[in-house]
C-alpha cells in the first residue's frame, strides 16, 4: 500500500520550474532527517535494486531555478531501474508536497557527487513553501491530454481520469492503458517525430522514469478506490516502437 496521505497529494501538487515568491521559511536540518527516513519507507517496483538519495546545496548541481536544495536520486543499473526510479521518486514527490516543500524533477540537471558505486539518474529541485497559494489550485485545469488518447477500453472513475495528470518530461505524457479481460495494460507510448526540447538519445530513457511516475499515481488511485490488483512487469530496453508494454495489472 502506498497510503492515502501521498494520495490527497496529488492534487495539490505542482512542479515549480522556478521559485519566486514561495516566502522566506527554509528547509530545517529536522525535515532533511525526515526526507532520508521516509524514503527508506516508499515502495519500490523491484525491491532488488538498491537505490539512495543525497539531499545536497546548489553548488553541487548545475541546476539554476531558484531552489534552496537538491535531491539526487541514484541507482544500481538493472533491468527497469529507470521506471522503478520514477516510482519511488513520485513518492518522494508527493511526501514532499505533504510538508510544503515545492519540487520540480529536473532531469537536465548535472552533478559529480557521488554515492556509494550507484550511478546518478535524475534530481528535484526543491524549496520551502510557506504560501499555500503557490500550490496548484485546480488541477484539473492543467493541460494534460484528454482521457480518449491515453485510455482505450472501459473507464474506471476515479483512475482513468486522475492518472492523466502525472507529471512527465517535457510533458510528454508517454503512457497508453488499454483495458480489456479484466486487465490493465500499460505502455509506453512514443509519437514518431514528438518530443519536445529532449535530445532524441535521452527520450527512451526520461519516458521509462516516466512511466514509473505513472504507475505510482495508477497504483495510488486504484488503492484509494479500493481495488485489489495483482502486477506484473516487463522489460522495456527502450526501443523505438510506438508502443512498449511496461505493466500488467489484473484486477481482482
Amino acid at each position: 500500500m502506498l497510503g492515502k496521505d501521498l494520495y490527497s497529494m496529488i492534487f495539490k501538487r505542482k512542479s515549480f520550474h522556478i521559485f519566486r515568491n514561495v516566502g522566506d521559511e527554509k528547509i530545517s536540518d529536522e525535515e532533511i532527517k525526515d526526507i532520508y527516513e521516509a524514503y527508506e519507507g516508499f515502495a519500490s517496483l523491484y525491491p532488488d535494486i538498491k537505490t539512495e538519495i543525497r539531499i545536497v546545496d546548489n553548488r553541487k548541481v548545475t541546476t539554476k531555478r531558484g531552489q534552496e536544495l537538491c535531491i539526487l536520486l541514484f541507482s544500481e543499473k538493472k533491468e527497469g531501474y529507470l521506471q522503478n526510479i520514477g516510482y519511488i521518486g513520485q513518492q518522494l514527490d508527493l511526501y514532499l508536497v505533504s510538508k510544503n516543500i515545492g519540487t520540480l524533477w529536473f532531469g537536465i540537471g548535472k552533478t559529480e557527487e557521488v554515492c556509494d558505486g550507484l550511478d546518478y539518474v535524475i534530481m528535484f529541485a526543491v524549496k520551502k513553501v510557506s504560501d499555500e497559494k503557490k500550490y496548484r489550485k485546480d488541477m484539473f485545469k492543467s493541460k494534460r491530454k484528454s482521457v480518449d488518447e491515453i485510455w482505450s477500453g472501459e473507464q474506471l472513475k476515479g483512475v482513468t481520469d486522475i492518472v492523466r495528470f502525472a507529471p512527465s518530461a517535457c510533458n510528454s505524457q508517454p503512457w497508453k492503458v488499454i483495458n480489456g479481460d479484466g486487465i490493465l495494460r500499460v505502455y509506453r507510448y512514443k509519437k514518431e517525430g514528438k518530443r519536445g526540447i529532449m535530445p532524441a538519445d535521452k527520450v527512451s530513457f526520461y519516458n521509462r522514469i516516466d512511466i514509473g511516475i505513472f504507475l505510482c499515481f495508477m497504483e495510488l488511485c486504484m488503492e484509494e478506490k479500493g481495488m485489489t490488483f495483482e502486477r506484473t512487469l516487463f522489460t522495456d530496453k527502450g526501443d523505438d516502437a510506438e508502443l512498449t508494454l511496461n505493466a500488467e495489472y489484473e484486477i481482482r
